[in-house]
């Protein structure tokens, strides 16, 4: 399906990259994908609940220096977008497989799932910067938690109906074009540059879901799980674009109710005054 170029509507349903309008991978190869999505996925999700026992659901960025921040963050994004970027990686990775082998592909490798790892990096940074500005105002404010929940609320679900998620989705959800506009790029750093340039588009695509956990808690697993099937199911279900709008509705709804619900606001609960006191 062709899109007019000015326009940023995507219909509400369309072929999601691995069913059977897609064809990314063959059967046998997407299930071998899916297998080594688990290995990796599960171990990053043990670690990242068990962080999240240990340090509890508090608002800011919980005491921690920026480094430790960041490798606890990268680690999250493993866990909740490694299922919905999977297939795209591996058929870029098995292109190099195909092209290079040794040290060589080995190499390649590392650079492209580097740079997908610098954008998210960064985006952490910005993260942590997002975190630490809230933390510090609530703690010198208490009542401002509620007035930075509704804004996050409300930013997350404008952003979600807003028209620069449905380029990134539109992307995330049909990369093959994007796939033979990589086969494109030209050495040095061909593999870095497909890393970050897709990388980007996966952070344009779940950014507004991210910015949710300042109100809901950097470390709050249950928000983090639900978070990550929607990413899931956004990008690989053939009504995605659809659930994209209902969650920034929802978000919405949870904008107007934060200034006199406490409930939508466990990352920032504790350290408010209730709600009778404003």
């Amino acid at each position: 399906m062709r899109f007019p170029r000015n326009s940023v509507l995507i219909p509400t349903r369309t072929p999601a990259p691995t069913g059977a309008g897609g064809g990314l991978l063959p059967k046998r190869d997407l299930a071998t994908a899916w297998f080594l999505v688990v290995l990796i996925a599960v171990p990053a999700w043990a670690l990242t609940i068990g962080q999240a026992r240990d340090m509890g659901i508090e608002p800011g960025t919980m005491g921690m220096a920026l480094p430790l921040f960041l490798l606890l963050w990268v680690t999250m994004m493993a866990a909740m977008m490694l299922p919905s970027m999977a297939p795209v990686a591996i058929t870029w990775v098995r292109g190099i497989g195909r092209q290079s082998s040794g040290w060589i592909r080995a190499a390649r490798t590392a650079e492209f799932l580097g740079g997908y790892l610098m954008v998210w990096t960064a985006f952490g940074a910005l993260a942590y910067a997002g975190l630490a500005f809230t933390g510090d105002l609530v703690a010198n404010h208490p009542t401002a938690g509620r007035w930075i929940g509704f804004t996050a609320f409300l930013l997350a679900g404008l952003y979600q109906l807003g028209p620069l998620k449905y380029v990134c989705l539109r992307h995330c959800r049909d990369p093959m074009s994007h796939l033979m506009q990589y086969a494109g790029f030209r050495a040095p750093a061909r593999d870095l540059r497909v890393g970050v340039h897709h990388g980007a588009y996966c952070v344009g695509c779940c950014a507004g879901l991210m910015v949710v956990l300042i109100p809901l808690g950097v470390m709050n697993v249950a928000a983090m799980a639900g978070l990550a099937v929607v990413i899931f199911v956004e990008k690989l279900w053939t009504r995605g674009p659809l659930l994209a709008r209902v969650v920034g509705l929802a978000f919405l709804v949870l904008a107007v109710l934060v200034p006199f619900q406490d409930w939508p606001l466990p990352g920032l609960r504790d350290s408010m005054p209730p709600t009778d006191g404003m």
